[in-house]
């Protein structure tokens, strides 16, 4: 890891970057697969899978006998894991529910709003290093509380053309209609087009490698909605010297270890934690099975030191990390002044793991700087807020004056028209009961 002691503001910027890789060619390659799934369907699909996942499939969808026996293949430990991840998840996205009532804004105006599932939704999970069940569960059981009426997952198989065991529970679990053994660009163009098998889907969820995430880009185009933007994963650490070195070192790490691509940050006022910290991280990669890989990610990894909380406040939000652990004596306080993060860890033992997995929050959020302008996965990602109102005459007879003269002096007078004729006649009525009444 990078150790930078006290830089000046001129050069956070660059301090800041994140890992970069060359896409000259990227999007060229992703479009050409988008396009062949988009008119050929299954076979495209079945090509890709082949050629990119060394496996040739004789069909695309798991089948029910393949679900019971992946039920029996997964421990008793790990379903009462998964059961106690799923009641959080459950318990903290179901008290996202809520509709705006009925209000009147004006004397005959009433307006509300009221939230409607996306039909048809499509969730991605990768499957290239590490079979991701818990991304499973937190795109699944919103969807699942959403209401959502058609839940489909694309996941990538193995060479043996099987989807992992965890993947499938999990998926059962959370809710999911139906499951394919798709991956990659391909799997993001089926369900953004649909094929003879897979269906089209309104939005798709969920995280993937630099193919997947221009892939969904591309699509969201004009296609199809997404979640959001995202790439490699990240943490920053804030820490004073109060942190626990060790504990420290296991959150950088546990980044680390999910691809060369990842970055772990940490921002201290401690010189002296520094060293300990260092000393840690060596202590316990050498202990990971996935050191390699975690290595090769600590060298997109930094040390940053600066003079005082507030600064690493404000370099925090500059950086605006996918998850922020807050380390520090006085937690809620940095807290406070944390505008820009995907998620936030707070205190000595809050491991960033505990909301990858089992809290109740999301772990599917912005990477890469888009916390400054994107939430992470939660219930609203599966809904949309239709809004309602109805105005009676009285109502519209109020509001008629400004909306006429806004919309003329727009320019736009068949608006001002609507509501002219409707005055007319309400004109008209009222005339002709008062000659009836003569």
């Amino acid at each position: 890891m990078e150790v930078i002691k006290y830089p000046a503001r001129t050069e956070w910027a660059s301090l800041l970057t994140r890992p970069t890789f060359d896409s000259t060619s990227l999007f060229d390659t992703v479009q050409k697969i988008l396009d062949e799934v988009r008119t050929s369907g299954d076979k495209a699909v079945m090509k890709f899978t082949k050629q990119f996942d060394k496996v040739e499939l004789t069909h695309l969808e798991v089948t029910k006998e393949e679900m019971l026996e992946a039920e029996l293949q997964v421990s008793s430990n790990l379903k009462q894991a998964i059961e106690m991840a799923r009641r959080n998840i459950w318990k903290f996205h179901s008290e996202q529910q809520q509709d705006l009532p009925e209000i009147q804004t004006s004397p005959g105006v009433f307006c509300w709003q009221k939230a409607i599932a996306i039909q048809k939704v499509g969730l991605y999970v990768p499957g290239g290093t590490a079979p991701l069940f818990s991304t499973v569960l937190m795109l699944g059981i919103p969807a699942q509380i959403a209401e959502c009426q058609e839940i489909v997952l694309c996941t990538p198989p193995n060479k043996e053309g099987k989807i992992h065991p965890a993947v499938l529970y999990a998926a059962k679990v959370a809710g999911i209609h139906r499951i394919f053994k798709i991956g990659g660009t391909q799997a993001i163009a089926a369900m953004a087009y649909g094929t003879e098998t897979v269906p089209k889907v309104y939005k798709i969820f969920g995280p993937g490698n630099q193919y997947v995430t221009a892939a969904k880009q591309l699509v969201s185009l004009r296609d199809v909605a997404i979640d959001m933007p995202a790439g490699p994963s990240e943490v920053e650490v804030i820490a004073d010297d109060s942190a626990n070195p060790a504990f420290v070192a296991a959150d950088l790490l546990s980044q680390a270890e999910h691809g060369v691509d990842s970055q772990s940050i940490l921002i201290t006022i401690s010189e002296k934690l520094v060293d300990l910290v260092l000393e840690q991280v060596e202590l316990q990669v050498e202990q990971l099975p996935r050191k390699e890989l975690a290595r090769k990610s600590l060298k997109n990894s930094k040390i940053i030191v600066v003079k005082t909380l507030e600064e690493a406040v404000e370099m925090t939000n500059e950086y605006a990390p996918e998850h922020l652990i807050i380390s520090t004596r006085y937690y809620m306080g940095v807290a406070a002044n944390i505008v820009n993060a995907g998620s936030v860890f707070l205190g000595n033992y809050t491991p960033e793991s505990a909301g990858d997995y089992a809290s109740g929050t999301n772990h599917t959020l912005p990477t890469n700087g888009y916390a400054k302008a994107y939430s992470g996965v939660n219930l609203d990602s599966f809904i949309r807020k239709v809004t309602f109102q109805q105005i009676t005459q009285e109502g519209l007879t109020n509001l008629s004056n400004a909306i006429i003269l806004m919309a003329e002096s727009e320019e736009l007078q068949a608006h001002s028209n609507a509501v002219k004729v409707r005055l007319q006649e309400e004109k008209e009525v009222i005339e002709t009961y008062s000659s009836h009444r003569r």
